[in-house]
């Protein structure tokens, strides 16, 4: 049987279009940007054009696009550098993060707090949405910044953006989104939205790894991280990485060209696989709730008081099936805890381990899902105790 993917939030198949474009800078447009002469104007032109593409998908203008390696790179550097550009200015030292932030958002967080920095945390609902009340309660008057990912990486939640923006904005504090797993799924206009700063990255929408950017608004205090040239506008020194930024682009005009069908399909394919999945449904509890979260993340946790199973077992099992998929995020694979997020929802450990997150992409057919399931049902039969 040929192995079927199930795991397109941890990362997506590079698109044919982008690998073509790709491959042809690879070979043509090997000037550094920075260079004055005309192999050096042709990559400037190419970085500039491809700066333009990804600002015009979220109504930005192209000077505040940053690119950057990733996703995790923009989430370190959108905290800990309006941190430094705060604490050097103004002196505020206390930001605030979510219980449910990425682990890029946390460890930075922590970082700060190393040096001497104070956050505190906001926590969710059952359904995985911020309690605005409370983070009202949590604001003071050396808060800088407060970051809230735009759609979780785990069960697909969405936040409500607009109304943390303007709780921000009333306040006079910066907001940071991290929009790596909603760029390229929802529309995004920052004309519209009260967002500062947000994280984006390529290998999520059918680009390459290793490039991703920060949309910083125009007038926002914010240091540099990496010193050296003037590159990006002098927030972040280093030759840029033509091939990567251009795939990145083209990865981003055509996830939005295909926005609208792309979703519907994928919602479908959703409904179908829950439908499919109704004879387990009295031992799972869903994560993703219908309503406030994207279409392509099913996250289904085993009840614990209904059913034993063992979450990594499980995981193995469909693995040796052929069936590609994740029981979390895939940065907390790899150890044996609980997700944070599903433990931050309510969720007992023991059910917060025997957990999988089922996402589809813009190459699952309805077929695989059918397989995967029938594959699912035998397992969970096997291995239950």
């Amino acid at each position: 049987m040929k192995p079927i993917y199930l795991d397109y939030s941890s990362t997506t198949p590079i698109a044919e279009e982008v690998q073509i474009i790709m491959n042809k800078n690879l070979n043509d447009s090997f000037g550094n940007p920075s260079s004055i002469h005309s192999f050096g104007r042709i990559s400037k032109v190419l970085i500039e054009e491809a700066r333009q593409t990804i600002a015009s998908t979220i109504d930005a203008e192209s000077s505040e696009i940053i690119f950057t390696s990733g996703g995790t790179e923009s989430d370190n550097h959108s905290l800990i550098g309006t941190a430094f550009a705060s604490k050097r200015k103004s002196g505020k030292n206390h930001f605030i993060i979510s219980s449910i932030e990425h682990h890029a958002v946390i460890h930075s967080a922590e970082y700060l707090k190393s040096l001497g920095f104070e956050y505190s945390v906001v926590n969710v609902t059952s359904t995985g949405l911020i309690d605005l009340e409370k983070l009202k309660k949590l604001i003071k008057p050396e808060t800088f910044l407060i970051s809230v990912m735009y759609v979780n990486n785990e069960v697909g939640t969405i936040q409500n953006i607009s109304e943390i923006g303007k709780i921000c904005k009333e306040s006079r504090i910066l907001f940071h989104t991290d929009a790596v797993q909603a760029y390229g799924k929802i529309k995004i206009s920052v004309k519209e939205l009260p967002i500062d700063l947000m994280s984006i990255t390529a290998h999520k929408i059918y680009g390459p790894k290793g490039v991703g950017a920060i949309y910083i608004r125009k007038g926002t205090e914010i240091d540099s991280l990496i010193h050296g040239g003037s590159q990006e506008r002098g927030k972040r020194a280093g030759t840029e990485n033509l091939p990567l930024i251009v795939g990145f682009a083209e990865a981003s005009k055509l996830a939005y060209s295909k926005l609208e069908i792309e979703n519907i399909r994928i919602a479908n394919l959703k409904k179908e696989l829950l439908i499919l999945i109704k004879p387990i449904s009295e031992v799972i509890i869903q994560n993703s709730f219908v309503g406030n979260s994207v279409p392509n993340i099913v996250n289904i946790s085993f009840d614990s008081t209904k059913i034993n199973i063992d979450g990594e077992a499980l995981l193995l099992n469909l693995d040796l099936e052929g069936f590609a998929l994740s029981s979390g995020s895939a940065c907390s694979s790899g150890s044996v805890q609980a997700s944070h997020v599903l433990l931050a929802m309510g969720r007992d450990e023991k059910t917060a381990l025997a957990t999988l997150r089922i996402s589809i992409g813009r190459y699952t057919t309805i077929e695989e899902l059918k397989e995967f399931v029938s594959a699912l049902l035998l397992i969970v039969e096997r291995i239950k105790k």
